[in-house]
């Protein structure tokens, strides 16, 4: 069996996807069933094989029974609002929690793959090189960040290990099943929304002299290729390690949405509007992976190019209504 936390969410339902198509049906879905769960995240899980859904609270005591018949987990579930200002809440959803989801893999043998994030890098002081050494000097500028960082911090410590281990820093993922998450969703699904319903999309203005408005430059990496960076380490595993999951390459809001409206066939109507104050000052300017470690695992697969991946998210996702 495989366990995929965060099933429902946007990465674990699409991993869940690419699993099924590799013939892997024996999936143990976990996330937050009950009857809070949006709909729209619910439909992420339509029409997927698994075996079992286990609610996120009972995960561990269904390990204590079952966790001897666990070949791999893949740790996607967290709270990933970034905005979110309760440091309890990620103490016990995305640190406590997580330690927990090691120590039971520890215990039982077995491969443990989770969720960190590029948050953990801040305003990039340390630059963006995946290496362990740097991550006690890391300071994220958000308590998001700061809980995927000191989980890493945590891990590194650890004597006792699963039989593989491997932390992913996601940059900017953007594509399908990403449906519900609101204002955390990519700026390509909100310049979907916008250009179908008012034919324009409005970006943050910079707020520092260096960048021009909409020229505030993300590492953009699409969901399928992070999605083959999961299955490569599952099929890899004397692969260990902290690991950026990136494009590698850095690009603008405004090449981002200007993508969506090419990807759309609309003209281009971009204006610019000033950044929320509850973000302005945690705000990252610029991210761009080191793609290098990963390469030397043997990695060796192409990332999309950001207007191709644009392309296909929009066009054969949103536009249609599919789910990956």
């Amino acid at each position: 069996m495989i366990i995929v936390t965060g099933a429902a969410g946007f990465i674990g339902s699409g991993l869940v996807g690419v699993l099924n198509n590799l013939g892997k049906n024996d999936i143990v879905a976990v996330d937050d069933f009950s009857s809070s769960c949006p709909e729209e995240k619910q439909l992420n899980l339509v029409g997927k094989k698994i075996i079992e859904r286990v609610d996120l609270t009972q995960l561990m005591d269904w390990l204590e029974v079952n966790g001897d018949s666990v070949e791999c987990v893949f740790h996607m579930g967290a709270c990933s609002d970034t905005t979110e200002q309760d440091s309890e809440v990620f103490e016990r959803l995305n640190l406590g929690y997580s330690k927990q989801l090691w120590e039971k893999c520890v215990k039982n043998n077995i491969p443990l793959i989770y969720a960190s994030s590029a948050a953990t890098y801040g305003n990039g002081e340390q630059g963006y090189e995946d290496s362990h050494d740097i991550v006690k000097d890391l300071h994220p500028l958000n308590l998001y960040g700061k809980s995927k960082n000191d989980f890493d911090f945590w891990v590194l410590q650890q004597k006792e290990t699963p039989p593989q281990w491997a932390g992913l820093k996601f940059f900017n993922v953007y594509g399908p099943n990403e449906y519900h998450k609101g204002r955390m969703a990519s700026v390509v699904l909100h310049s979907f929304k916008n250009i179908k319903k008012t034919g324009a999309m409005q970006l943050f203005k910079s707020h520092k002299p260096e960048y021009e408005d909409g020229g505030q430059m993300r590492d953009f990496v699409y969901v399928k290729d992070v999605i083959d960076v999961c299955i490569f380490l599952m099929e890899n595993e004397n692969v260990s390690g902290i690991f950026n999951v990136g494009n590698g390459k850095a690009r603008s809001f405004l090449d981002l949405t200007k993508a969506t409206f090419s990807a759309l066939g609309e003209n281009q109507n971009i204006s610019f509007i000033d950044t929320p104050e509850d973000i302005r000052d945690k705000y990252q300017y610029y991210t761009q992976a080191n793609m290098q470690k990963l390469r030397n695992a043997g990695y060796t697969k192409p990332f999309t190019e950001l207007e191709d991946g644009v392309r296909d998210y929009v066009q054969n996702y949103l536009v249609t209504e599919n789910y990956l």
